[in-house]
């Protein structure tokens, strides 16, 4: 069980780095920079998708599951890849986006052009209702319904993401063997397992009842299509025809989904899956819709979050940790504090408080030197289709000012996060010579790699030193979770006990002081800063101090 010991960083190719300038970053750019991320301390790279792909949804729309995409490079530069980051002991995770393709992939063109061909069973087909409508009410996550009407053959195709991404027919075991031999041509190349891209979305309800209807006027389709009936099946089938034959990290992605379930993805007996993640804690603040109004949120929400995943997963399965992603606004934007006064000690504070939960970390890339959201003046700035697709649909219906919809963007667009890395104070932040896909965040000349080196103290190297403590204590790793003030809106604290071994550990997540008070129950001889993102030349009295806005310290007590 390597992957529990590991530390994982989350590639997005796109905006990594761009070997021939060309604005797009692509995969000898990744190999550019595999010093630095070793020099990180990191294990595996998770790398968003790099297969031949359209580009609709950024990759995540493949035309050839077994290609690379053009922009990206060759077979032979992702060989390349694997072999250099195996030198330095980094391991490759692919993006496997198996609940849909696109709809220039060969199986759905020739699904399209005839009914009786045997691709045709490969998505899922249905006709229309007696008066020409749509099959259900189901509203598509980028916005519409999630059916496609196809004049020539007289049926709609299901596609709960862009009506370029149509979904697949899991019922079909030609479709699950075809998977399953795709994914083992990646592991004989040397990949060393997959994250699943919404793969708790598989198996949808045969019936397909119409759902209740939403603020956008379609109905909800998630409890029909979310853990449906026979993922579980499914996915043991996976494991047992690809899976079990190596020795791979695998996590899948999987919007609503509870710890309940989550055991029967994750627990060693089931034989699935190693991992999931959750979306409990970036939904906090969602309001009427979802991410696009979002509210306040309080601590004692997230704390209740991350301790019901900690202790429902204590004994059985295990637990994926982040902060961001591809798909998330910047961690320090989201969760901490993004000005100059407290970027990077709330970004410190951030990854103590991650870092030593319980579980395994992912790093999204620009984390480590503390990147931040942007904000795009104008909706033509961004590339993200869901953001797109947002904007057009609610600030058009009335459901919100072209205004509102431009602050809910700055605060929540998944573009936050894709905008090019930054390298250096160079023109476009050193990653590219060329005009980038996206614009850059206007920050790079304070916020980027080349400062980030710089400074000894600088978020980088506090991520250095978790990945180091991670190697070097047990308990970080193994130890059992104890929430302490469940009930402080300023504090989040914690312990973790693994034999001999225990931590304290107290982050602040506000821009005021908060006064800790140690509970009768934790009894200790002796205590031992491990790490601390702050330098107080004061002595404390561990029972009760002060902590300044943002601190963290982490103890270990004897």
């Amino acid at each position: 069980m390597w992957w529990k010991e590991s530390v994982v960083y989350q590639v997005y190719p796109r905006s990594f780095n761009d070997s021939n300038n060309d604005g797009i970053g692509d995969i000898k750019g990744i190999i550019e920079k595999l010093d630095y991320l070793a020099f990180l301390g990191i294990d595996v790279i998770w790398l968003s998708p790099v297969y031949q792909s359209p580009n609709d949804d950024n990759g995540y729309d493949i035309s050839d599951y077994q290609a690379i995409m053009d922009e990206f490079g060759t077979m032979e530069d992702f060989d390349q890849l694997i072999a250099e980051a195996n030198t330095r002991e980094i391991n490759i995770m692919m993006d496997l986006v198996v609940n849909h393709t696109s709809d220039e992939h060969h199986w759905f063109i020739e699904a399209k052009n005839n009914r009786n061909s045997p691709y045709r069973d490969y998505y899922i087909w249905k006709d229309p209702l007696p008066d020409g409508s749509a099959p259900t009410n189901w509203g598509a996550a980028f916005g519409g319904s999630t059916w496609e009407y196809d004049e020539k053959s007289g049926q709609y195709y299901l596609h709960l993401f862009s009506k370029k991404q149509p979904d697949l027919n899991w019922e079909n075991p030609a479709l699950r063997n075809d998977i399953y031999q795709m994914m083992l041509y990646w592991l004989d190349k040397g990949v060393a397992g997959f994250r699943m891209d919404v793969i708790n979305m598989i198996s949808k309800d045969p019936s397909y009842p119409d759902g209740v209807e939403q603020a956008t006027g379609y109905g909800d389709g998630g409890p029909y299509y979310f853990n449906g009936p026979r993922v579980h099946e499914y996915l043991q089938e996976m494991n047992q025809k690809v899976l079990r034959k190596y020795n791979t990290i695998t996590v899948g992605e999987m919007p609503a989904v509870n710890v309940e379930e989550a055991k029967l993805y994750t627990g060693k007996e089931r034989n699935e899956l190693n991992m999931v993640f959750h979306f409990d804690h970036v939904s906090l603040g969602d309001g009427k819709l979802g991410k696009w109004t979002p509210q306040e949120w309080k601590l004692t929400e997230l704390k209740a979050i991350f301790s019901r995943w900690q202790e429902g997963l204590e004994n059985e399965g295990w637990n994926s940790l982040y902060w961001s992603n591809h798909d998330q606004p910047r961690a320090i934007s989201r969760f901490g504090n993004p000005s100059r006064q407290y970027r990077e000690r709330s970004g410190k504070m951030l990854a103590t408080c991650l870092h030593m939960l319980k579980g395994t970390p992912y790093i999204y890339q620009g984390e480590e030197i503390g990147m931040t959201n942007v904000q795009f003046d104008s909706i033509d700035n961004y590339r993200d289709l869901e953001t797109i697709h947002a904007y057009h649909d609610y600030t058009t219906n009335g459901l919100l000012t072209k205004e509102e919809m431009l602050e809910a963007i700055h605060k929540r667009s998944r573009d936050n996060a894709r905008t090019p890395m930054h390298w250096s104070d160079e023109p476009e932040a050193g990653f590219t010579n060329g005009v980038p896909w996206i614009p850059v965040n206007p920050n790079y000349k304070t916020i980027n790699v080349r400062r980030a080196l710089a400074d000894k103290e600088s978020i980088f190297y506090y991520y250095q030193r978790l990945i180091n403590l991670r190697k070097k204590y047990s308990v970080i790793v193994h130890g059992k979770y104890q929430l302490l003030l469940p009930d402080d809106e300023q504090l989040y604290a914690y312990t973790r006990t693994w034999n001999d071994e225990r931590l304290l550990v107290i982050c602040n997540f506000s821009d005021q002081t908060a006064m800790f008070q140690l509970p009768d129950t934790i009894k200790h001889q002796t205590e031992k800063i491990l790490i601390a993102n702050m330098d107080l030349d004061i002595e404390r009295d561990l029972k009760a101090f002060t902590l300044q806005p943002y601190e963290a310290v982490v103890y270990i007590l004897n």
